[in-house]
Parts: C-alpha cells; sequence; structure tokens
C-alpha cells in the first residue's frame, strides 16, 4: 500500500507509539482488502456506534482510554448511537435492575470516555446523525469513517458520500489518524452496480418490506433499483428521504447492503444514470407476491405466537421529525375511528434527541402524549437485549429491530390497528 511521506512518518513512531499503533492498524485493515492507497476523511464530523457501557466490552474501555491518557484524541467531532435506556420506557422492577446493574452499569463511566475523545455534544446520541437537527449531514463526496449499518448506507446512498461499512473500533481510528484505505465503497468501481432489482409492484412498497427483501437477495452487492418513480417521483423531499432511511436501514441489516442506486432519485443515478450498472448484472423481480412471500418467511420468535403484544417499538432507525407528526395524526384518527381515548398497546416512538427537542416546541407533542404514545430516544434494539425483555411479545415496524431481537414485524398499517383497535 502507498503511503505518503507524512503517512510513513506516523507509522513509524513520528508522533509516539499509540498513534504508530492507530496507523498501522489502519494499514493492516487496508492491506487484508487490497487498499491502493490511504484517503484523507474529508467530512465535518465523525459518527460512531458504540454508545453503549455493557460490561461485556471493557476491552473497548480499555482502548478508549489507552487513546486518551496517550492524549489521542479524534480529529473529527462526532456523534454515536443511541443510549441503551430511558426511564420513561416501560419496564419493571427485575428489568430495570439488570439494565442498570447487570448490562450497563459502566454507561456514565463510557459516556465520560467519549467526551474526552471528542463527542460533539452530551445530546449526540442517534443511529440517524444525518437528520438535519443533528447537525452531522455530510455533503456529495465526502469520505467518511463511520460506523452504524443503517447510517453508512444512507450517507452513501441519500447523500453520495464514500463510505465502507467500518467497525466501530475501525472508525475512530480513521478519524483519528484523518485517513481510510482507499477500497471498495470508497473506489469508483466499487461504486458499480452488479444487481439490477425491478419493482413491479401494484402499490407502493413497505419501505421496511422492500429493504429487507433486497437486503437478504443481494446481501453485500450494490443494488441498482428501477420502478420507484411512480412512488417515490425524483427528488429527494423530507418525505423520500424518511422511506429511505427506513429501506437502506432494512436492506443493511437483512442483507449487509453499504450502497443502492435509485434510478432517476439518488445523486450518482442521477448524474450516471446505467451508467453505474457493471457488465453482467443479475436480475431481481419484486412485485407484490414476492414481497408477500418474504413477508411469511419471517421467524415468529415468540413463545405463543398468537398472544398480544405487550409493548410497540417504532422508530429503528429513530423517525423524523415528519414522521413523529405523521404519526401522531395517524394515531389520533386511528383512535377516533375505534372510539378509544389511549393506544391499547404501550407503545414508544424513538427519536434522537435533537429531533425530539424540536418535536416538543410544537403542538404535535402534547397530542401525540394524549394518546399515551412515548416519545424516547433510546435504542430499542439495546432494551431488546435484556433477557427479561427479550421474552416479551413485542412489535415493531422495524425489520432491523426484527432481525437481530425476538421483535415481531408488522406492517405500518398493521401497527396502527394494533395499537388503536387492538384483537387480531
Amino acid at each position: 500500500m502507498f503511503l505518503t511521506d507524512e503517512q510513513q512518518a506516523i507509522l513509524n513512531g513520528s508522533q509516539g507509539e499509540t498513534m504508530a499503533k492507530v496507523m498501522k492498524t489502519l494499514v493492516m485493515y487496508g492491506e487484508t482488502f487490497g487498499a491502493d492507497k490511504m484517503v484523507p476523511v474529508t467530512s465535518e464530523y465523525n459518527h460512531l456506534v458504540t454508545s453503549f457501557g455493557l460490561k461485556m466490552m471493557k476491552p473497548v474501555f480499555e482502548l478508549m482510554q489507552q487513546l486518551i491518557d496517550a492524549g489521542v484524541t479524534s480529529s473529527q467531532k462526532f456523534s454515536v448511537d443511541p443510549r441503551p435506556v430511558d426511564k420513561n420506557v416501560p419496564a419493571n422492577f427485575l428489568q430495570n435492575f439488570i439494565f442498570n446493574k447487570i448490562m450497563y452499569p459502566t454507561q456514565g463511566y463510557y459516556e465520560g470516555q467519549l467526551q474526552q475523545l471528542g463527542l460533539m455534544d452530551k445530546d449526540a446520541f442517534t443511529c440517524a446523525c444525518y437528520l438535519d437537527q443533528m447537525g452531522n449531514k455530510p455533503k456529495m463526496g465526502d469520505v467518511l469513517s463511520w460506523a452504524e449499518s443503517s447510517a453508512v448506507v444512507y450517507a452513501n446512498s441519500v447523500l453520495g458520500a464514500r463510505c465502507n461499512r467500518n467497525s466501530g473500533i475501525m472508525d475512530i481510528m480513521g478519524s483519528i489518524a484523518g485517513c481510510v484505505p482507499h477500497f471498495g465503497l470508497l473506489t469508483d468501481e466499487g461504486r458499480k452496480a452488479t444487481w439490477i432489482v425491478r419493482v413491479e409492484t401494484s402499490k407502493k412498497p413497505e419501505a421496511q418490506l422492500l429493504g429487507s427483501a433486497i437486503g437478504m437477495k443481494v446481501m453485500e452487492d450494490v443494488p441498482f433499483i428501477t420502478g420507484m418513480e411512480p412512488w417515490l417521483g425524483t427528488e429527494l423531499t423530507d418525505e423520500v428521504c424518511a422511506y429511505l432511511k427506513d429501506f437502506g436501514a432494512a436492506t443493511a441489516s437483512n442483507g449487509a447492503v453499504g450502497l443502492y442506486h435509485i434510478e432517476h432519485l439518488t445523486p450518482e443515478a442521477k448524474l450516471q444514470g446505467a451508467g453505474l450498472v457493471a457488465e453482467g448484472a443479475k436480475v431481481y423481480v419484486i412485485d407484490d407476491a414476492e414481497l408477500e412471500r418474504v413477508k411469511a418467511e419471517y421467524p415468529i420468535m415468540w413463545k405463543n405466537p398468537d398472544t398480544q403484544p405487550k409493548l410497540c417499538f417504532v422508530g429503528c432507525p429513530h423517525m423524523s421529525l415528519q414522521q413523529l407528526k405523521d404519526w401522531t395524526d395517524r394515531v389520533e384518527e386511528g383512535l377516533k375511528a375505534s372510539g378509544n381515548a389511549k393506544v391499547l398497546v404501550p407503545t414508544v416512538f424513538t427519536t434522537a434527541p435533537a429531533v425530539k427537542k424540536e418535536f416538543d416546541q410544537t403542538e404535535y407533542a402534547a397530542r401525540l402524549k394524549a394518546t399515551g404514545v412515548i416519545v424516547s430516544c433510546i435504542c430499542p434494539l439495546m432494551y431488546m437485549n435484556n433477557p427479561l425483555c427479550k421474552a416479551m411479545p413485542v412489535m415493531t415496524s422495524s425489520n432491523k429491530l426484527r432481525t437481530y431481537t425476538t421483535a415481531r414485524y408488522y406492517t405500518e398499517d398493521e401497527i396502527l390497528v394494533k395499537i388503536t383497535k387492538g384483537g387480531n
């Protein structure tokens, strides 16, 4: 791998032993994937995936402390994934005991480490750091050193930035050094599509379901998606971006997609069109029957599949401001139609702290609270890692949460019926 004189000097110890180890780690990482050189990180901010003080993460805490003790901090300020616990989210005494005393007893200590390393601010905790309110939206062409699968696929696809699917440790190394290995999705060739996905549905496909189908089919490859213009148009409006946020998260968690292109919509597809499709690309056709087949094959992890849900999570990844407003209207309308005053299933909408702060200043906040819905900024996945919560019948509209936990997937329309009307 080619290194500049400055990079080679760091590797040789010009900035101390710790920085030499950081550079060596990046070089070894790059050589593993055939990188030809190191390229500068150009984004204003970084994003880290590890946000939780999980006891088993002791090696991570030790590594972070070594960096801090050596005076090595991130060259960028960074945001980080959501906190794992919120006292406002339903949990009984034993569940809370496990959260606070067994699972996340070092949360405060770890957050202190993050602040010393370069956390943007005390509330920079979200998986959707690119939302306008969070102030961490990369520009097209920016080179990133990010982790968090849903954030990486959004940055690559919707924003046209460039980032590989890095591990939580590797992304902080890249941010500290200010450079990352040049391979994969950082290269022009690596961003070409090796799949053509033709969407031929009779109605707008559920974002999470469509993303799931594509992710499980193409896995880590890059798809070029056609047929979405009737449903999404050709402009990246707030509504469309919210759809792509959820869609991309499902492709990244149900497969390992780090980048997708949508014909006439996403920035690189608009610029290059079919030129983004590699020679010999495979074809996958998605119609109504294919979506139904995918959904029907999701395993149900509940002990009793016929039981009624005890908790509902919406927002994995975190909801946008417009999604919170739209869901407020939908919940109110659903309750009015069913004759109920409050939701029949404890329901939690999760969002980014800065989005919640802005939402709380609108008239929608009081209206949503009146329905019984809780707005939180936690990571529902981390909540579900509690073994006592894992045993609960939890429903969600998130395919990411379904994939990594025992939560059961329902479409948004099905969720709405469940929480406002109840029954089967």
